[in-house]
């Protein structure tokens, strides 16, 4: 059992301790961004023995890395851009996080891919799955499968029967992107890594044309401090070109972002044992199980508005319903959704005004002597574009820099899960709780799971569902509070757990029931209690609003009237 002092990201004396630490000691490393990327680079450079800081301003996964369409995968669509090496390296990810970094957290999900075309698109689509299997190996995940109609229609009774001709299953895989970032940068925080979110960067620290260091504040207290690291890697996503122009330095390379929509239905509203892929005009269209509901996304399309707090609009939300219900035989209408949620690609902006033709690979640049920036990339790849940054980091590290070993350093939760997957009856007898519920916890936290649930051993009250959303228990939301970083009740709702997105009520009727759980956790006062749930409230009812919205412009003002978890976001400065 691993020590929770050492891989905790929060408590209040942790964060006090923190923040002392980061403005104390001198760093080897200070990564900018609390993403996938940002925390895997915190992990990887921790795992080379540097020393590391890495801030957030807001929470972990809360732009980019929270809002994706859940996959991990090495993304077929690029084999017609013939983005092989692409291709080959997200598939290599995504057998590595299955087998061994993250197998509590990456899921395998079988396909269907419907075909409609009686002679070309069977050999075609045969060849592209094929070369798909063989450049990942397919070693976890069987081969594909062709169907004939009726075959595909078993698999699929939810297609109308004249969507399709036949199918192809295959094999890809999902994860709860949020919980698996978040646990990323919990093991960077257990191999030693300096890691705080809630924490801005307002401006960069430098020495004649250097480089040294950032100056950040606490978006909880407005307090100031100064970071000095030999280098600062620049992971902010969308908000590449932001922290670069503090620099004063022209940048190697644009950051785009692109705004996909999802929508999240019960999953009886459509009739499948299998994800299935659909092909639009633009690009693909994804319907995928997620627990008692389905996923269904996504758009593509220009965003130039508030990076933060991207918005849905009706148009986004009719755009995903026309095109799903071309092929299902009960057509969805906006009274079936849940949920929805929008997120931004940060795409290496090119020669196309297309979106979907902009470039998936990443790049690293030096845009500035003690500056490393990284952008572009997929989620499935975050390893890998770590370990970049991390090598054009290691120049202005004044000692010798180890290779990367994040190939073999499972994440936190993944050693002895298989053990316990085997073990579920006996961990529920002695938890007395149904072996559903340990399987549900051993797919987010895998092997520190009596980690969580020994939070419950003074208070049984803790084992109980939360009674409006009772697919998770108490104690999830206490843990969340006590060892997984969450400061306030919208980093709990939509991202430790998905209540936001998985319950029509969006966590509004359980905030209360939430806030008054993690309270002691949090140190919060009544008042705080009563902040908290009426913020979460505000940002519900602007979200809902404005995916009423006919365009962008006016679904953003919208969102952007709801009030904010954390202190005022400052615009940051530029160097002196």
């Amino acid at each position: 059992m691993s020590d929770p002092e050492t891989e905790s990201v929060v408590n209040p004396a942790q964060r006090a301790r923190a923040w002392e630490r980061l403005g104390a000691e001198q760093f080897d490393v200070v990564v900018i961004g609390g993403g996938v990327v940002g925390a895997g680079a915190a992990l990887d450079a921790a795992t080379r023995g540097l020393r590391v800081a890495l801030v957030e301003a807001r929470d972990f996964a809360s732009g980019t890395s929270s809002r994706s369409s859940k996959m991990f995968h090495g993304g077929l669509r690029y084999l017609e851009q013939l983005e092989f090496g692409l291709v080959r390296e997200a598939l290599y990810e995504r057998e590595l996080s299955l087998t061994t970094l993250a197998p509590h957290l990456v899921k395998p999900l079988p396909f269907l891919f419907p075909l409609t075309n009686r002679w070309w698109e069977r050999p075609y689509m045969a060849a592209g799955i094929f070369l798909y299997d063989q450049l990942g190996g397919a070693k976890s995940v069987p081969a594909q499968k062709h169907l004939t109609k009726s075959g595909a229609l078993r698999l699929a009774p939810g297609l109308k029967r004249s969507s399709l001709i036949g199918g192809i299953r295959y094999f890809d895989t999902v994860v709860d992107d949020a919980r698996h970032t978040m646990t990323v940068a919990r093991t960077a925080a257990h191999y030693g890594a300096v890691v705080r979110t809630s924490t801005q960067v307002v401006s960069l620290l430098r020495e004649g044309d250097r480089v040294i260091g950032v100056r950040i504040r606490d978006s909880e207290d407005g307090a100031v401090t100064e970071v000095h690291g030999h280098v600062v890697v620049n992971a902010t996503g969308v908000w590449t070109d932001e922290i670069q122009a503090l620099s004063k330095q022209r940048g190697r390379f644009r950051v785009r972002a692109s705004k996909g929509v999802h929508i999240v239905v019960p999953r009886d509203r459509v009739v499948s044992e299998v994800a299935i892929i659909l092909r639009t005009e633009k690009s693909v269209l994804f319907v995928i199980p997620w627990g008692t509901h389905w996923i269904i996304g996504t758009t593509d399309t220009d965003w130039n508005l508030d990076l933060a707090h991207p918005a849905a609009t009706k148009a986004d939300i009719d755009y995903i319903l026309d095109h799903v219900n071309t092929v299902l035989a009960t057509p969805l209408t906006h009274d079936d959704i849940d949920g929805v949620y929008a997120g931004l690609r940060p795409l290496l902006a090119g020669e196309s005004d297309e979106t979907s033709k902009l470039s998936r690979e990443h790049a690293v640049a030096v845009p500035a002597p003690g500056l490393v920036a990284i952008a572009g990339g997929k989620y499935t790849t975050y390893r890998v574009m770590a370990a970049d940054a991390i090598d054009a980091a290691a120049e202005f590290v004044p000692t010798r820099v180890a290779p990367s070993i994040t190939e073999k350093v499972p994440l936190v939760g993944a050693d002895g899960y298989f053990a316990l997957i085997n073990q579920t009856e006996h961990v529920g007898e002695r938890n007395g709780l149904h072996p559903y519920r340990i399987r549900h916890l051993l797919d987010r936290y895998g092997s520190l799971i009596d980690e969580v649930l020994a939070l419950a051993a003074d208070d049984r009250g803790l084992l109980e569902p939360i009674t409006e959303a009772p697919v998770y228990l108490k104690v999830e939301a206490a843990y969340a509070a006590a060892a997984e970083g969450a400061l306030h009740l919208e980093d709990i709702l939509a991202r430790r757990m998905r209540i936001s997105i998985e319950y029509p009520h969006r966590g509004v009727d359980c905030a209360r029931e939430v806030a008054e759980v993690v309270a002691p956790y949090l140190g919060w006062t009544e008042a705080e209690v009563e902040r908290e749930v009426a913020t979460y409230i505000a940002r519900v009812e602007a979200e809902v609003q404005s995916q009423a919205q006919p365009d962008d412009e006016s679904a953003d003002a919208l969102r952007a009237s709801a009030p904010e978890a954390r202190a005022e976001i400052l615009e940051p400065v530029p160097l002196n």
